[in-house]
């Protein structure tokens, strides 16, 4: 099914299950701020917040993520292509998407090399991370459910 614009359920529950959730403001292992489900916007050391607070802003940002997504992608995308670059941008940021060799293969129409290059992405501050090789998996299978 073409993508909607929007991500799926699917997509939140991906995030929310990698990402976990803190309600307190933390350093991630590539050294910047968090809180919530992943959200890095305006955050800051002592930072608090609550568990709907974090689900509201979670929706938001992922509508932002997927609105970028398919701003930057030249090609019609499925609805699990759209959550699965949705949730990989999510956590590596559109400027990772945009200097990608991903975004050059999809843009060029080469799909089936796309979950390959997910997996390529696993590292924070030049080290293999076993949760981003993890969640490159699940990014990538997702790219690829039919």
């Amino acid at each position: 099914m073409k993508a909607l614009g929007r991500v799926s359920q699917e997509c939140i529950d991906l995030v929310k299950f990698y990402e976990g959730f803190e309600d307190r403001a933390y350093l991630c292992p590539a050294g910047v701020w968090t809180i919530g489900y992943g959200r890095t916007k305006k955050v800051q050391e002592g930072d608090i917040l609550t568990e709907p607070q974090a689900e509201r802003d979670l929706l938001e940002e992922l509508d932002e993520f997927a609105k970028q997504v398919l701003n930057t992608v030249k090609i019609d995308l499925e609805q699990n292509e759209l959550d699965a670059l949705t949730s990989w941008t999510y956590n590596l940021g559109v400027g990772n998407l945009r200097s990608s060799t991903l975004l050059k293969k999809l843009n060029s129409g080469d799909k089936n090399s796309v979950p390959f290059e997910m997996k390529r992405w696993n590292k924070a501050a030049g080290k293999v991370l076993n949760g981003l090789t993890k969640r490159r998996k699940a990014e990538a299978e997702l790219w690829v459910k039919v």
